[in-house]
C-alpha cells in the first residue's frame, strides 16, 4: 500500500466512526440500542403459568396484609 492509500483508508474509517458516533448521540441512538442492533439481541423471558400464578398469589397476600394493617390503624 502506498501512503495515499493508507491515508484514504484511515479517512474512510474516521468517516464511518463519526457516523456511528452521531447515531449514538442523536435521537437514532436509542432506537439502535432498543432494537438490539448494537446492544446484542436479548431473548424475551417467558414466565410459566405456574410461576405467574405464584407471583399473583403472593401479591394478593401482600395487598391483603397492607389492607388489614390500614383498617386496624383507622379503627384506633
Amino acid at each position: 500500500m502506498t501512503r495515499e492509500e493508507i491515508v484514504a483508508a484511515i479517512d474512510e474509517e474516521i468517516s464511518r466512526l463519526e457516523k456511528v458516533r452521531s447515531l449514538l448521540q442523536g435521537s437514532g441512538g436509542s432506537k439502535l440500542l432498543a432494537s438490539g442492533a448494537l446492544a446484542g439481541a436479548r431473548k424475551k423471558r417467558q414466565l410459566s403459568p405456574d410461576a405467574r400464578k405464584r407471583i399473583a398469589d403472593a401479591q394478593k397476600r401482600r395487598w391483603a396484609k397492607q389492607k388489614k394493617q390500614s383498617n386496624s390503624n383507622t379503627a384506633k
